[in-house]
């Protein structure tokens, strides 16, 4: 519930500044651009590369709506204030995920005019349709969390948006060069790519070691996140 008040809070705070209308209008265009481009020159009634497009463009937005979660709070004082606050490290860093989540899930509620468009002009498979937002929702809940644990780690808000999008950019082509590799290393590089987990979502196909792999993968970073933000007892 604390968690919740904390998210409430932070989604206030995306709205009362410029920041995320910003963003959010950046994201629809480009988003907007790439599915018109992939639409006419494919001329087929599918999402499943629209979804690649906005999934990359969620790699340059995430870092952007998640640098001042606790870089800001921190470098103004207020974060020692809101830690006085009977709430535990641990909902105080489950608020913040929760609100860019939250934040996250209105970006993608935008864009659900695409699919629309696909329905009332072709016959597109709903299946696709329908895993590739869930893929799209969690591959952008597993940026937010690296975001979160970046923002916790300094005080600048500016690196900690390079600190996110570095980690973001080599999680995602660290599976690039898993063809080449060693059979065993590669096998390695597959398992921990998040666009190698996403790619079956986008064409369709729901499948437990996918959906595991980004809840764990939140966990470990939210739980990084809660250590960062004890760390601070110890100076």
């Amino acid at each position: 519930m604390k968690a919740l008040l904390v998210a409430y809070r932070e989604l206030k705070s995306y709205f009362s500044g410029w920041t995320a209308y910003l963003v959010m209008a950046g994201f629809l265009a480009v988003s907007g651009f790439i599915f018109y481009v992939i639409l006419t020159g494919s001329r087929q009634a599918e999402m499943r590369w629209s979804y690649h497009n906005m999934a990359v463009t969620l790699l340059f937005v995430c870092p952007i709506l998640t640098m001042r979660l606790l870089a800001e709070e921190r470098r103004s004082g207020t974060l020692e204030l809101l830690l006085t606050s009977p709430v535990t490290d641990f909902q105080v860093i489950l608020g913040k995920f929760l609100a860019a989540v939250g934040l996250l899930a209105v970006l993608l509620a935008a864009t659900m005019h695409f699919p629309l468009i696909l329905v009332q002009y072709g016959s597109p498979d709903p299946g696709p349709l329908l895993t590739g937002y869930l893929g799209l929702l969690l591959v952008g809940a597993s940026f937010m969390a690296v975001g979160v644990l970046a923002s916790s780690l300094t005080e600048s808000q500016v690196l900690a948006g390079f600190l996110s999008f570095g980690a973001l950019l080599v999680l995602w082509i660290i599976g690039w060069g898993a063809d080449q590799a060693a059979s065993g290393i590669g096998e390695v590089l597959r398992q921990i790519s998040i666009l190698n987990h996403f790619d079956d979502m986008a064409k369709g196909v729901i499948d437990t070691k996918d959906l595991i792999f980004y809840l764990s993968f939140i966990a470990v970073f939210l739980f990084g996140a809660v250590r960062a933000l004890e760390s601070r007892k110890w100076r």
